[in-house]
């Protein structure tokens, strides 16, 4: 072989090398993404199948039931258009409570958000309880 065909397979390797590892990163990449709805958008059929996703919304007053002697707990996530049923089985944050803000992240199965996880959202007046009048709040927020 002379130098330049020796070169341009050179080249041609690097490049198919390349375009590989580039196409393996995008493929992982895209089966690790997390979609996140609410509630209106999964009625609709938006993130509905087999793929996690993560459901935004509050949770309806007096929708919070729980099995007496499990962990396993029902209740309603609204975006005050549309609600979902949530199924979750586990210890719940400390924040949850009706008309909390949640994110829930799981799947949906037969018209019911089989939840995985449940994070409770807190606004920015937030204080632990045992910090209550001990530290002053942020600038702007009155008590």
């Amino acid at each position: 072989m002379i130098a330049r065909s020796k070169r341009l397979a050179g080249v041609v390797v690097v490049l198919v090398g390349v375009s590989l590892a580039a196409f393996l990163a995008l493929r992982s990449f895209r089966e690790n993404l997390l979609y996140y709805y609410t509630p209106t958008q999964l009625a609709v059929g938006e993130g509905a199948g087999n793929r996690a996703v993560r459901l935004g919304g509050m949770v309806t007053h007096g929708s919070i039931v729980r099995q007496p002697g499990s962990l396993d707990v029902r209740f309603v996530v609204t975006d005050y258009t549309r609600s979902v049923a949530v199924r979750y089985t586990g210890v719940l944050p400390d924040l949850f409570r009706d008309g909390q803000g949640v994110v829930v992240h799981g799947h949906v199965k037969d018209g019911e958000f089989l939840a995985d996880e449940v994070l409770a959202k807190h606004d920015e007046k937030y204080m632990p309880p045992n910090m209550a009048g001990k530290v002053p709040p942020p600038a702007g927020i009155q008590k």
